[in-house]
């Protein structure tokens, strides 16, 4: 029952909970990763296995991997990162055919998340309110500026007035202005969705995101509160949606209202606090696509759970560069 992560980078915890869930059902399991780097990163270091892979828009990508799956009896594949996701839709046919299962959602699914115009419109026709985009002839301050297909919070930041605006704002298209959301008056929340092999919800769970860093989630806290209830009545089916789903929104402290943010069908850096919360996403991947089981619904997940993470060392002796 051997599985591969890619792009591992520091998904230390992710690695940990597949081993710890794979083991439980056979000891001989194994957790293994990939990295353009394996050697600089955390989490291939602790893994049972590591390779180097070219980047994934390199032609030899997909060659890479499944070389790599043949070699080691992999038979479940789970991304991790944006770029990966439409290059695996496209060849996980080939590589199911190898005998590998990989979870990735479909192509029209992944094409709504990547680029944010799609995703505003995904919104809509889900009937959640999210912040418009603002055209650049049309500027109204504050606004929030950030890329079309970015990822991480990269190169996203808030322009206050005409000041702050540089020629380059106009002529990049990548660029996109929403409407901001003021932080001071709102609360923002990352959930962790987990969509079963029929592109049924199964789960959902809040994170409060005290503190960021690097647009990941530093300080967490996982809550039961209405928005649980608001996520399955409006997302309770996604086409083509399967495995972790996570969805940022902002809550408004005043009036309650939800503005959905972004969607991004692969697991989040903040994962792990859903996992320690019970939220057992690896072990109901293993059992849909390994053991052929059915997942249920499952909300009996431990509300108030404070997260609040720190760096750690791992380290590589007699290392080579």
């Amino acid at each position: 029952m051997n599985i591969l992560i890619t792009s591992a980078g520091r998904r230390v915890s992710l690695v940990r909970a597949f081993r710890n869930e794979a083991q439980k059902i056979d000891k001989n399991s194994k957790i293994y990763t990939v990295d353009v780097q394996p050697g600089l990163s955390s989490a291939c270091i602790i893994s049972d296995g590591s390779f180097e892979v070219p980047m994934v828009t390199h032609p030899d990508y997909i060659s890479t991997v499944k070389e790599i799956c043949r070699r080691n009896n992999i038979v479940l594949l789970i991304p991790t990162i944006d770029p990966e996701l439409p290059v695996l839709w496209e060849h996980r046919e080939q590589l199911e055919h190898s005998g590998v299962k990989v979870v990735v959602s479909k192509k029209e699914l992944i094409r709504a998340c990547q680029d944010k115009r799609n995703t505003v419109e995904f919104f809509r026709q889900k009937e959640i309110p999210t912040p418009q985009i603002i055209e650049k002839n049309d500027l109204r301050y504050p606004i929030y500026a950030k890329p079309r297909d970015g990822s991480s919070s990269k190169n996203n930041y808030i322009i206050n007035d005409v000041s702050e605006l540089q020629s380059y704002h106009f002529t990049d298209e990548n660029l996109l202005f929403f409407e901001y959301l003021n932080h001071d008056l709102h609360d923002e929340y990352t959930l962790d969705l987990y969509y079963d092999r029929n592109s049924d919800l199964k789960c959902v769970v809040p994170r409060k995101r005290i503190d960021i860093r690097g647009g990941e989630v530093s300080k967490g806290l996982t809550e039961k509160n209405m928005i649980v209830a608001y996520i399955k009545e409006k997302l309770d089916h996604i086409p083509g949606a399967c495995g972790c789903l996570t969805f940022q929104l902002f809550l408004n402290k005043e009036n309650q209202k939800i503005s959905g943010i972004e969607i991004n069908p692969r697991f989040g850096g903040g994962y792990p606090l859903s996992y320690f919360a019970g939220a057992n996403f690896p072990k109901w991947l293993i059992r849909e696509y390994l053991l052929d089981q059915a997942v249920p619904y499952y909300e009996d997940w431990e509300s108030n759970l404070l997260m609040l993470r720190y760096d750690d060392e791992v380290l590589v002796h007699d290392y080579r560069n």
